[in-house]
């Protein structure tokens, strides 16, 4: 069973808004990469099929799949990159509180992908309401 990263979206209020933030560096070429401070150390698990799931606003709303996790620079200096497929998936909203930095997320504690035209033609707060509501 694959282990997830969770991690808030700061900036992004939708899922829209971190497309249209990603779109140039796309059109340029430049791959998916998230810069982090600590380098997951059961990177190995996390590479085993594992998504970065992302906060938006309190609520869990999309995850990417986890390519690669490197180390680059030493000392003070390390950082980690995560390098992330380009699609990016939608899941049933879920309420998450705020954290710092990243956390691990089990495969049995991760929202379900939401399918086909359910992923676009909810809109994400009635989503939300609906999850809230035990009905979704």
């Amino acid at each position: 069973m694959p282990l997830h990263i969770i991690k808030l979206c700061v900036g992004c209020d939708t899922v829209e808004e971190l497309l249209d933030w990603r779109s140039p560096q796309a059109a340029a070429g430049h791959p998916w990469i998230l810069r982090t401070r600590q380098t997951p150390k059961r990177a190995p698990e996390v590479l085993e099929g594992g998504s970065l799931y992302r906060v938006y606003k309190g609520v869990i709303l999309s995850r990417q799949l986890i390519l690669d996790v490197t180390t680059v620079g030493e000392g003070q200096n390390a950082r980690c990159e995560m390098r992330l497929d380009e699609t990016l998936v939608r899941v049933a909203p879920t309420p998450r509180r705020a954290f710092q930095g990243w956390r691990y997320l089990e495969a049995k504690d991760a929202p379900p992908d939401l399918e086909g035209e359910v992923a676009d033609s909810v809109p994400p707060e009635l989503a939300r309401q609906l999850r809230e509501a035990g009905v979704w």
